[in-house]
């Protein structure tokens, strides 16, 4: 579905991939994981085509490149992207925030309509008549995963799902995604919580300084403790 091959990037003049290879299978969850600030969210971005250039590789979703394409380009061919800094609309409530969305219709993606994220998110239909810019950052975190599924994704990118969410509010966050994942949802994560990886994850990418530096499957990320040491331990 996602196949990412030396990946090179960059911020204007300054350099910030310099090699990423990632793969993500139909139906598939991937993590990538690392420390702050070593790709993971500018991987993300290089994917979809925001704020960042490509200047080596290739992205190619369903065997199409992704090169040249804008981000709401992107959006549209079926890759749903959840940024780390959520997004939401704060004037607008809930409803008029998963109205926004531009409807997709295709033949191979699931419709996704506002009922069925309410399913998925029964908080969110609780609070549907709420300024977005009130909520939680959890619930905020819900509100922008709901919203991006409304475009129809085959592939859903989740930027930091759980960065800054109290631990019970994470928890639901997981959940959210084992049910996306329960709906055959593809996905890529970026994360740094094991628990997320151990729970959710297929496979695991990780990436220090720029590079995919250890790829396999999550059996295979834990049998090995050295990876975890060596690339998510604070040094």
């Amino acid at each position: 579905m996602l196949r990412i091959s030396e990946l090179h990037a960059a911020y204007g003049k300054a350099n910030v991939l310099h090699g990423i290879e990632l793969s993500v299978e139909p139906g598939q969850v991937v993590c990538l994981i690392g420390r702050n600030g070593v790709g993971k969210s500018s991987t993300m971005k290089a994917i979809v085509g925001e704020q960042i250039t490509r200047t080596r590789g290739t992205v190619e979703f369903e065997g199409a490149s992704l090169a040249g394409l804008r981000a709401h380009e992107v959006i549209r061919r079926g890759v749903g992207y959840v940024p780390e800094d959520r997004r939401v609309f704060a004037s607008l409530t809930v409803l008029e925030n998963l109205l926004v969305p531009r409807r997709v219709t295709h033949p191979d993606r699931h419709l996704w309509s506002v009922d069925e994220v309410f399913r998925l998110f029964p908080q969110l239909h609780d609070y549907r008549h709420r300024r977005a810019g009130v909520m939680s950052g959890g619930e905020q975190q819900m509100l922008s995963i709901a919203r991006s599924l409304l475009t129809c994704p085959k592939l859903l990118l989740l930027d930091e799902p759980h960065e800054g969410l109290a631990p019970k509010v994470a928890e639901e966050v997981v959940d959210a995604i084992l049910a996306l994942k329960g709906e055959g949802v593809s996905m890529v994560i970026s994360e740094q919580a094991l628990n997320t990886v151990r729970r959710c994850a297929d496979r695991v990418f990780v990436i220090d300084r720029g590079m995919t530096v250890w790829s396999g499957s999550v059996d295979e990320f834990y049998a090995d403790p050295q990876i975890t040491q060596k690339y998510l331990m604070v040094q």
